[in-house]
């Protein structure tokens, strides 16, 4: 399936599907988040369509957790991915199915265990014994049985940045597959806990399958042994990770032949095939727009300060992440080194450097393959108010987020009575 290209120039103006991006800034202002309609459907559709009826593709939340993103994806029948109670909310305030959500993460609490039970979620991947002891006793509370998914932790490095390899011994996530046998029997001896699947999830922005596929073996041969113990698994819930194009030259790794693989594998053993993707689903379906206020140049530096900061898209600050900034309106001329920089008190605060660019003040700029790990990480730090949201259908624009104000800032506070 060719994918959904939501961003092109058109007579010299960027276009977000059917509509004009300066059109997008002079109703909206900036900074803004500008999302597609039709590339976040095109690109779930490209996962939906490799599985079978009996497997899943449940969109990590955490990439993207906009109500209308959700939405979008729950009317196509997604499944859904969280790490949170508040998560867990937004899913079911954009009607999604709570019968297809899957409950990761190393910290999930009592009332937020208690409240995914409650409204029958498909299963938790717990990361540790002492989860599972905890999960245990909340579910013995309301007398109601868990469905569990153990995630192993493979020790297998998937070659990614460091901040978002999970798979490893010295990551904080998962248990050690070398113990999982020994999780399992004790699940199964729990009146109140019902193991159902494995789950693995090595890392963020893989642009390789070898370390996925060299994962999976691993739990096949786990899934082999619990079956001698009389443990029958369901399914395998390989996570997500898949890469994006970022720069020119990195190539991910094509979807439906690895979905292909893996569901050849399972399907030899009998088992269903869950995928978490979050990034490779929204995050070309995003922009971030930022308009030039002033070019500072230098001797050694060119600076262009733009509206936008690292509190509103904090991915090059945090990980040193390249996203590509194209003008809304390319200018001729001949081109200059520029970073661009946000207003805030870092050196830190930037969202690209050394950027061949024709720039005048006043220009639009857009930070492409946004619409991942954007708006979800930003802050309000240097009291700035967060950005708005817009999601484009054709050629009609959706406000999805308002822009906050500084007053609504100030209200949860108080000063010493």
């Amino acid at each position: 399936m060719t994918p959904f290209i939501p961003f092109l120039h058109d007579n010299n103006c960027l276009h977000a599907e059917q509509v004009p991006v300066e059109q997008l800034a002079e109703t909206f202002g900036t900074p803004l988040y500008v999302y597609s309609r039709q590339a976040l459907i095109s690109q779930y559709q490209r996962y939906q369509s490799a599985v079978s009826e009996q497997d899943m593709i449940c969109y990590a939340v955490k990439a993207n957790s906009n109500l209308a993103v959700l939405r979008t994806l729950a009317d196509q029948g997604a499944g859904f991915d969280i790490v949170s109670g508040g998560e867990l909310e937004r899913v079911l305030a954009a009607g999604g199915d709570p019968a297809r959500v899957v409950f990761s993460g190393v910290g999930k609490q009592p009332a937020e265990m208690q409240r995914a039970l409650e409204v029958g979620i498909h299963c938790f991947n717990v990361e540790s014994l002492r989860e599972l002891e905890q999960l245990q006793a909340v579910a013995a509370s309301l007398e109601t049985v868990a469905r569990v998914s153990l995630r192993v932790n493979p020790d297998v490095d998937a070659r990614t940045h460091p901040y978002i390899s999970t798979g490893l011994k010295a990551n904080k996530f998962g248990v050690p597959v070398e113990d999982a046998e020994t999780f399992y029997l004790q699940a199964r001896d729990m009146a109140f806990i019902e193991p159902v699947g494995v789950d693995c999830h090595i890392g963020s922005q893989l642009t390789e399958t070898e370390p996925l596929l060299e994962a999976l073996d691993s739990l096949l041969v786990l899934v082999g042994r619990l079956r001698t113990q009389g443990i029958e698994l369901v399914h395998v819930d390989m996570g997500g990770g898949l890469g994006v194009s970022y720069e020119e030259g990195e190539q991910p790794p094509d979807i439906e032949q690895y979905i292909a693989i893996v569901h050849d594998r399972l399907a030899a053993q009998g088992l269903h095939l869950i995928l978490e993707p979050g990034r490779s689903i929204v995050a070309d379906a995003g922009m971030f727009l930022t308009r030039v206020s002033l070019l500072k140049t230098g001797e050694e530096k060119n600076f262009a300060v733009v509206d936008g900061a690292m509190n509103d898209l904090l991915r090059p600050a945090l990980y040193g992440a390249w996203q590509r900034v194209v003008p809304v309106t390319p200018r001729p001329g001949k081109p200059a080194l520029w970073d661009i920089v946000g207003p805030i008190c870092e050196t830190g605060d930037f969202l690209a450097k050394d950027r061949e660019l024709v720039l005048a003040e006043g220009d639009l700029l857009a930070v492409m393959q946004a619409g991942a790990y954007g708006f979800v990480m930003s802050s309000n730090y240097n009291t700035r108010p967060r950005a708005a949201e817009v999601m484009v259908d054709g050629d009609k624009a959706h406000l999805v987020r308002r822009r906050e104000t500084l007053s609504e800032l100030l209200a949860a506070e108080q000063e010493l009575s």
